[in-house]
């Protein structure tokens, strides 16, 4: 396969007046639509009310948005934003770091919890399966907005984007399609949560195994994945490990250490 399969498609849906309707909006929508139903399912078979569950909405939002805006920023390109802080409010541009969506969402969990006095690991536990229905949307949104691209391969299943290729000025260059790679990793992540939810025993399932699964699974993927993506701006190839596998090594060894601290402590959610 000389050239890859050609990747083409425009991001941009339609133009109305000055709004864009992008499929990376529309898949994004859909994201917290199906997270915020999967998240109230949780909370309410615990016992919870769907009012409480739609409290934490706004929260995740916010702390989305915020996360994963500053994370990139922080992580990826600290001189260019501390040097020009404002440009860190212009959401519009690229740079999104999920890393720092994760972060953004503990702390969020950490104060909703403390707010409504409500069990730190358990609200991280129902929270698992929205938060990997997230990591699984943003890729499938990052395929068709051409970007995160993987590096440059001779697959059969190499994937030519043709607009990254033109606004970064390069030759048309076959590569891995990352971003379906992270998106396969989300829906493996998810059924591994629902398959473990299912043999735990729904609510008798030990406190911090989902949570710990997550972690686990997710960033370690993350992490194997990385060799596949193109070097984002921070650390580049000169590095041994990418600046996604640095930021992977620690949710991913407390995850393990959650999983171990759940099976071994084996109390169940609901006593």
């Amino acid at each position: 396969m000389e050239h890859g399969f050609i990747f083409d498609l425009n991001p941009i849906i339609t133009t109305i007046g000055p709004l864009q309707l992008r499929y990376y909006g529309l898949i994004f929508a859909a994201m917290l639509g199906i997270g915020f139903l999967l998240w109230r399912w949780q909370m309410m078979r615990g016992g919870y009310s769907s009012d409480l569950a739609r409290k934490f909405f706004i929260w995740g939002v916010i702390a989305v948005l915020a996360g994963s805006r500053l994370g990139h920023c922080l992580f990826y390109e600290p001189e260019r934003y501390l040097a020009d802080p404002i440009s860190i409010l212009f959401l519009w541009q690229s740079g999104l770091a999920s890393h720092g969506a994760t972060v953004g969402l503990v702390l969020a969990m950490l104060g909703f919890s403390i707010k409504h006095d409500l069990p730190f690991i358990e609200i991280m536990d129902r929270f698992s399966m929205s938060a990997a229905t997230g990591a699984t949307m943003v890729r499938l949104g990052n395929f068709f907005n051409s970007e995160i691209v993987g590096r440059a391969t001779d697959v059969p299943w190499a994937v030519q984007f043709v607009i990254y290729d033109r606004m970064m000025g390069i030759a048309p260059t076959p590569r891995h399609p990352s971003q379906l790679y992270e998106f396969a990793l989300g829906i493996f992540v998810l059924i591994s949560l629902y398959l473990a939810d299912r043999k735990a025993g729904l609510e008798k399932r030990p406190v911090g195994l989902l949570s710990g699964l997550f972690l686990t699974l997710y960033f370690g993927g993350r992490f194997f994945i990385e060799f596949f993506k193109e070097y984002q701006t921070g650390l580049k190839h000169t590095q041994a490990l990418t600046m996604g596998q640095y930021l992977s090594i620690l949710p991913f060894m407390a995850g393990i250490g959650l999983v171990i601290w759940s099976m071994t402590k084996g109390e169940p959610t609901n006593v």
